[in-house]
């Protein structure tokens, strides 16, 4: 039960209203680390309670020392989107809605003005994008010394982004904090185990398992292709079945976006498209209407897709497949969220077998082979040769000398 970490009566009075009754196993392994002070490196998947893992240890903190003068504020969580950034902020203001601390969110693709309240009144938390932060810091709006907490949401997506850059002048302004809390889906990129080193002062290195109940029940299967053209008669094939509805197509490029989304409508499969270059009033809609049922079909690249909050996505088909395995992590925990059930499909070229490969090794499980009566493949499935004299560490043995290092080059730092 949530009374095991010694919330305050507010915030206990706040997790039972929003219906909270167990804490996930990311929740077990963070707060009560984090209400320590101390720093925080963790990874679990999406949809397992992440967000107030971090935000009730904010709250605590917040009313165990209350502010004494107005002032910027004192918490700053950075996240990829906006879209993210407003749930968390969402989030926030639901979990400390019976006490006075105050929430404002930061984004781009709002005008400037709008944020003029947030900027020139007393903010406690606030979540914003790096991009729109980081011109309000250089054009001398926000000062971020006041800041004692800062968190990097899905700080693997952001680097990924191109934020990099954005994220180390924040974070070199933000230089006199108390406490930082890095959070990811994964740990498998090595720019995020290096942007951590250079970030966090002896962490705590946590890495969830969820339960039965809390994980997300998603089916992965995958369907060989023999040629473009296979595939997107897959696709079509696909989301005509009973039982598909919200579905959410992951393409790589924008060209393929634009072009699925021609074949779609061909094929009476009405659909809402998102791409990184989109303007946001457009963007706004395009979600909207997928998110009110207008249409079941989104589809997305990667960087369009981030921030989506949307829990009952019922499936996500992977047209391309992604280069790195964070990113099909990220990629089909659209569904199957807060243990709800979903399904991932992968549509396969034989050039795709090697992703497979890395994908089946970090899942410690292969990937089931289905067939469409109608649309069998001719060829049979690729084989990708194996790279000799190169032995491989598992997952768990990277992730234990990503740890060591960190604690090592802490060690060094201080000596």
């Amino acid at each position: 039960m949530f009374e095991q970490f010694d919330l305050d009566s507010e915030l206990l009075a706040n997790v039972k209203a929003l219906g909270y009754k167990k804490p996930t196993s990311i929740q077990e392994l963070v707060i009560p680390k984090a209400m320590t002070g101390k720093d925080i490196l963790a990874s679990a998947p999406t949809g397992t309670g992440k967000t107030a893992a971090f935000l009730l240890p904010i709250a605590q903190h917040l009313l165990d020392y209350p502010r004494t003068k107005p002032g910027f504020p004192r918490v700053l969580i950075l996240t990829p989107t906006r879209e993210l950034a407003i749930q968390i902020g969402e989030d926030s203001e639901n979990l400390t809605k019976l006490s006075k601390i105050k929430t404002g969110v930061i984004t781009g693709g709002v005008n400037y003005g709008s944020h003029n309240d947030i900027l020139n009144s007393t903010t406690d938390i606030l979540v914003a994008t790096p991009g729109r932060l980081l011109e309000y810091i250089e054009n001398e709006q926000f000062d971020a010394r006041e800041i004692e907490i800062l968190v990097l949401d899905e700080a693997d997506r952001m680097l990924d982004l191109g934020f990099s850059e954005a994220i180390n002048r924040i974070v070199g302004e933000a230089r006199w904090r108390k406490q930082t809390m890095l959070f990811s889906a994964t740990l498998e990129s090595t720019g995020v185990i290096r942007f951590a080193k250079e970030v966090l002062t002896e962490p705590e290195f946590l890495e969830a398992t969820p339960s039965r109940k809390e994980k997300a029940k998603i089916h992965q299967w995958l369907h060989l292709a023999d040629s473009a053209t296979h595939k997107l008669d897959l696709l079509v094939n696909t989301l005509k079945q009973e039982g598909v509805n919200r579905t959410v197509v992951f393409a790589n490029k924008r060209e393929t976006v634009q072009y699925l989304s021609g074949k779609l409508y061909a094929e009476e499969l009405p659909c809402v498209w998102l791409e990184g270059k989109m303007p946001q009033d457009k963007r706004n809609q395009a979600i909207e209407r997928f998110k009110n049922g207008e249409v079941k079909v989104l589809v997305a690249t990667d960087v369009a897709a981030r921030g989506l909050d949307i829990d009952d996505i019922t499936h996500v088909i992977n047209f391309d497949m992604p280069r790195q395995v964070d990113i099909y992590v990220h990629r089909i925990g659209r569904t199957g969220r807060a243990g709800s059930k979903g399904t991932a499909i992968s549509l396969i070229e034989a050039h795709d077998m090697g992703v497979i490969g890395k994908i089946e090794r970090y899942q410690n499980e292969r990937l089931q082979r289905r067939v469409i009566s109608e649309l069998r493949p001719k060829n049979k499935e690729a084989k990708v040769a194996s790279k000799k004299a190169k032995v491989k560490r598992t997952t768990s043995q990277k992730k234990a000398k990503a740890k060591k290092q960190i604690k090592t080059k802490v060690k060094k730092s201080k000596s």
